[in-house]
């Protein structure tokens, strides 16, 4: 089962998580040229903070493909459960059974 959890929109500015991190990212790169991948990747990387905060950062290179359509019945056969509060923004997807399989 995955289990997932969005911020509703505009409320990042109370995520401890963001804080933490991405401003500490940001003073690590200041006035420095993001020219190609390896020294964006690299400035991420070695991003840390007196408390012990370490960042560990790779650029995914897999060539994914591209215009992949997801059918209406594909998507109604995903097994997912949404939670009483805020359903769209918190909900639980599990492995399909058998019976969703059947009726794809």
């Amino acid at each position: 089962m995955i289990r997932v959890l969005h911020f509703p929109p505009g409320t990042s500015k109370w995520n401890r998580i963001e804080h933490r991190l991405f401003s500490f990212v940001s003073h690590n790169w200041r006035g420095k040229p993001l020219i190609d991948y390896a020294t964006i990747i690299n400035l991420i990387a070695n991003t840390t903070t007196s408390t012990g905060l370490k960042v560990y950062a790779r650029l995914d290179e897999t060539d994914y493909p591209k215009g992949i359509k997801v059918t209406n019945a594909e998507l109604a056969a995903v097994n997912i459960k949404r939670d009483e509060f805020h359903g769209d923004w918190n909900y639980s997807i599990s492995p399909a059974t058998t019976t969703t399989l059947i009726k794809s």
